[in-house]
C-alpha cells in the first residue's frame, strides 16, 4: 500500500536559520516582528508568509514538545521541570499577543479570499477567526497559572506509589496485582492503592477547585456564559454542540449501559461471589492466571511494530523510524508521570511514545492506541502547513481507537495461544463496552461541574456520586468504600490537565467500530479507507473525514444500537 521509508531529516529551514534553538523570549521575538512587517502584496507572497510562520510556529512546538516529555519522563529531574516551567512562564504568555496580531494581519490581507478556496485552508481560517474571537490579553496570565497548576497534578500523580509485599511499586504496577487469582490479595492491594490515593484527596480536591476558578475567569474575560461553552469555542467544535452531547449521554445511558449490566451479573455468576466487589473488575472470572502480553518496553516495541507490519509494510516502518530514532519510553518507573500519550513533534514530523506499560494486555492496546497516533502523524507530515497536520480530535482518537481493533487479527504474536489469544480478545471488546459509560460519566460530570462553578465540596461530591451512579451497572457492591467511589474521578488526568478533552474518546470509540466493521467485510478496503482518512489532517470538516473512511459522524441511539448489535455479534464470533 506504501511505500519503504528511511529515518526522517529536518525539512530544510527557509525563515530561521538552520542552527536556531530556542532559549530566550529576546532571540525568538525578531521573528515574530518579522513577519509583523512582511508586506504581503501577492497571493505569492501571502503563500509564503504562511510557510515562514508555520515553520516558525513547528519549531517552537516541538522545543515545548521535548520539555514538556523529558518532564514527564522524569518528574523528579529539578532541571527539565524547571525547562519546561520557564516556557511556560517566560516564552509562551508573550507569544500569545503577537500570535493574535499574526492572525488579524492574515485575515486582513486581500489576497486571502482567493487562497481560502484551496483544500484545507477554509478549515484554516476557520479556525484562526475562532482564535481572533476568542483571545483576550487578560487570559494570559491566567493561562500560565493554569499551566503551572496542571503541573503539580502530574507531580502529584508521579510521586504516588505503595509498598506490597515489602515492595516499593509504582500505582499502575500495583494495579496488575488486582488481576491476581487470590481474592484476598485483590481486597488487600486494592485498598492499599485508595488508601495512597485518599492521602491525596484534599490537596487534588483543592487543585481543582483553583483550576475551576482560573478558567472561570477565562470564559467570563472572553464573554461567555461559561467554561464549558469557551471550550467548545476553543477547541473549535464546529461540527456538534453540547445538546448533541446530552444525547450522546442518553444513547450511551440507554443502549450501552444494559450490556453493562449483563457483563457484571455474568462475572459475579462465573466468579461464584456472592457480592461483586471492585477488586472483582479485573480478575479472570474462570480463576486463570492474568494474560502476560510481553516481559519488558523491549518486547513490546519488538512485537508492536510485528503487528504493525503485518499490517501494512509502512505502518510497521513507522514505529520502526520512532525506535530508532529513541521515540519511545515504554516502561513504568518511579518519577515517570501517570498515562500515556503519543506527542507529535511539529518540525521533524516523528512523534514521541510515552507509556507506563507493565506486562499487561492493556498495555499492549495502549502501543496500538498511541501507534495509531503516530501512524497519523506520519501520513500527515508532509502536508504543507502546520495547522493542516492539527486535525481536530475526535479525527485524531479515530485513528488510535480504531488501530486498537483493526490490529486484532495479528494479536497472535503476543498471544501464541489460540485460548490466550480469544481470551485477549474477549476481554478488550468488554473493556472497549465499558469505556463508553465511563466517557459519558467523566464528561457529563465536567459539564456540571462548569455550569455551576461555584458549587460546594459536598455539591461535588453529590453530584459526582449522582452521574457515577446513572451510568454504572448496578451489580458492584461498593460498601465500606464510599470514601474511594467519592473521589475516583481524581484519577481521570483529562479533568486536570485537557479539560472537555473526553468525549472525544466516546465519539471516536464509535467511529472505531464502524471502521472495524468495514475492515471486518473487506481489510484491504477497510484499511484504505483507515488510511484515507487520516492522509487529510485537518484539511476537512469531521462528518467528511469520517465519510472519507467510509463512516459516520453519529451518535444517535439508533445508530449507537446498530453498532453495538455488531460487537455482540463479534463476541458471540469469538
Amino acid at each position: 500500500m506504501s511505500s519503504a521509508s528511511s529515518i526522517p531529516k529536518r525539512p530544510a529551514r527557509q525563515f530561521l536559520p538552520e542552527d536556531f534553538k530556542v532559549t530566550t523570549w529576546e532571540a525568538l521575538k525578531p521573528y515574530f516582528d518579522q513577519l509583523l512587517a512582511k508586506e504581503l502584496s501577492s497571493s505569492d507572497q501571502l503563500e509564503k508568509w504562511l510557510k515562514d510562520r508555520s515553520e516558525l510556529e513547528s519549531i517552537i512546538s516541538e522545543d515545548a514538545g521535548w520539555r514538556y516529555i523529558r518532564m514527564t519522563c522524569y518528574t523528579e529531574n529539578e532541571e527539565y521541570r524547571k525547562s519546561y516551567q520557564d516556557f511556560v512562564e517566560n516564552i509562551q504568555p508573550h507569544m500569545s499577543p503577537l500570535s493574535d496580531a499574526l492572525n488579524k494581519k492574515l485575515m486582513s490581507c486581500e489576497y486571502l479570499k482567493s487562497l481560502e478556496k484551496e483544500e484545507g485552508y477554509d478549515m484554516m481560517v476557520r479556525n484562526i477567526r475562532k482564535e481572533i474571537e476568542l483571545f483576550r490579553e487578560a487570559n494570559i496570565p491566567l493561562f500560565t497559572e493554569i499551566n503551572m497548576k496542571t503541573q503539580q497534578y502530574g507531580q502529584i500523580s508521579g510521586a504516588m506509589a505503595v509498598e506490597i509485599d515489602g515492595k516499593e511499586m509504582t500505582m499502575q504496577q500495583a494495579g496488575v496485582l488486582l488481576m491476581s487469582t487470590d481474592r484476598e490479595k485483590r481486597a488487600s492491594v486494592y485498598r492499599t492503592i485508595l488508601e495512597r490515593r485518599l492521602k491525596d484527596k484534599e490537596t487534588l480536591d483543592q487543585l481543582f477547585s483553583e483550576l475551576i476558578q482560573l478558567r472561570t475567569k477565562v470564559a467570563f474575560n472572553a464573554d461567555f456564559a461559561n467554561f464549558r461553552d469557551y471550550m467548545f469555542k476553543s477547541y473549535g467544535r464546529f461540527d456538534y454542540t453540547p445538546e448533541d452531547c446530552f444525547q450522546f449521554h442518553e444513547a450511551i445511558h440507554s443502549e450501552v449501559v444494559p450490556i453493562l449490566s449483563q457483563m457484571a451479573k455474568h462475572r459475579k455468576e462465573r466468579l461464584k461471589v456472592p457480592t461483586l466487589r471492585p477488586w472483582d473488575k479485573a480478575v479472570d472470572p474462570e480463576g486463570r492466571e492474568p494474560l502476560k502480553a510481553f516481559n519488558d518496553g523491549k518486547e513490546l516495541t519488538e512485537k508492536a511494530i510485528e503487528v504493525f507490519t503485518r499490517l501494512d509494510p509502512y505502518l510497521g516502518q513507522c514505529l520502526g523510524i520512532m525506535r530508532e530514532m529513541g521515540h519511545l519510553d515504554l516502561d513504568s518507573r518511579k518519577g515517570k508521570a501517570p498515562g500515556g500519550y503519543n506527542y507529535p513533534l511539529a518540525e521533524i514530523g516523528v512523534p514521541f511514545i510515552f507509556m507506563n506499560a507493565t506486562s499487561t494486555l492493556r498495555d499492549m492496546t495502549t502501543i496500538m492506541h498511541e501507534g495509531g497516533h503516530a501512524v497519523h502523524n506520519f501520513l500527515t507530515m508532509d502536508l504543507p502547513l502546520n495547522d493542516f497536520k492539527s486535525p481536530p480530535m475526535e479525527v485524531a482518537e479515530l485513528a488510535s481507537m480504531s488501530m486498537e481493533l483493526i490490529s486484532m487479527d495479528h494479536w497472535n504474536i503476543f498471544f501464541e495461544s489460540e485460548a490466550d489469544l480469544k481470551r485477549a480478545k474477549l476481554e478488550h471488546l468488554e473493556d472497549l463496552i465499558a469505556t463508553l459509560p465511563w466517557v459519558a460519566t467523566i464528561d457529563k460530570y465536567q459539564h456540571w461541574i462548569y455550569e455551576n462553578p461555584t458549587h460546594s465540596l459536598e455539591e461535588r461530591k453529590a453530584n459526582w456520586n449522582r452521574i457515577l451512579d446513572e451510568f454504572s451497572e448496578g451489580v458492584t457492591d461498593w460498601s465500606g468504600l464510599q470514601e474511594g467511589k467519592n473521589y475516583m474521578w481524581q484519577k481521570q488526568l483529562h479533568l486536570y490537565e485537557v479539560p472537555f478533552y473526553y468525549i472525544e474518546y466516546g465519539m471516536a470509540q464509535l467511529g472505531a467500530i464502524a471502521v472495524w466493521r468495514n475492515y471486518r467485510m473487506d481489510p484491504q478496503k477497510g484499511l484504505q479507507g483507515y488510511m484515507n482518512a487520516l492522509k487529510l489532517g485537518y484539511m476537512k470538516t469531521i462528518p467528511e473525514i469520517y465519510e472519507a473512511a467510509g463512516i459516520r459522524f453519529d451518535f444517535s441511539k439508533a445508530y449507537i444500537k446498530e453498532l453495538m448489535d455488531f460487537l455482540k455479534a463479534e463476541i458471540k464470533k469469538i
